[in-house]
């Protein structure tokens, strides 16, 4: 088993996305779900070596449902297009993301539309010690993995109890609090991915380190 035959399968799914095809096809399904999990196996290990505070995340723990919830989404196709998996999860903390499909291929971290508890953590912690926050956002080798915070729902005013002339006013509108790092199919189908994506979590370790620190203390 392999990527290829990952994204071959996802490509089958898509095109036939109904339970009678997946039920037809469960045998393959599970090996390619197995495959997944084992290889996120692997990738929890190195990642747990780099990372003195990294929560061990088994394979089966991180893998995501493939079938979208419909009670909350009913217009959804009964299956996703991709495999998501969050490793190094803990509670109350943004874990790393691995999405794999076949209309895009991205990791992310950090926290997407965080509940107000939590965001108004981040925000008081960008409010005593945002200057330690941009040079994280500024650095040239994270500048060229990530690009910028995502922007999405942004305030057209300041938050709750910030002054519009706050030095920190453009982090603090943000409703999330998260990067994502593109990748490419070629990218996945190399020997050498794992490695790729273990550059890519030490990049990211810095501002996940200061986000899941600020949802903390």
């Amino acid at each position: 088993m392999s990527f290829s035959e990952l994204f071959e399968f996802l490509h089958e799914l898509n095109g036939h996305n109904n339970k009678e095809w997946m039920d037809e096809h469960r045998k393959l399904y599970h090996e390619v779900r197995d495959f997944y999990i084992e290889w996120l196996n692997e990738l929890d290990i190195k990642l747990a070596k780099i990372d003195p505070d990294y929560v061990p995340t088994t394979g089966k723990q991180a893998i995501n449902r493939i079938n979208n919830n419909l009670l909350f989404h009913p217009n959804k196709p009964v299956y996703k297009d991709h495999f998501g998996a969050g490793l190094d999860k803990e509670k109350g903390k943004g874990d790393f993301y691995i999405h794999i499909g076949i209309n895009e291929c991205f990791v992310a971290g950090g926290f997407y539309r965080p509940r107000k508890e939590l965001l108004d953590s981040i925000r008081a912690a960008i409010d005593y010690n945002g200057e330690e926050f941009l040079k994280i956002l500024n650095k040239k080798s994270f500048r060229d993995t990530f690009g910028a915070l995502i922007e999405e729902e942004k305030l057209k005013t300041s938050p709750k109890g910030y002054d519009n002339d706050h030095r920190y006013i453009e982090l603090l509108r943000n409703k999330t609090f998260a990067v994502t790092h593109d990748l490419t199919k070629q990218q996945i189908l190399r020997d050498d991915f794992q490695e790729h994506l273990v550059r890519v979590y030490k990049e990211m370790l810095p501002f996940r380190n200061y986000l899941n620190h600020a949802v903390t203390v």
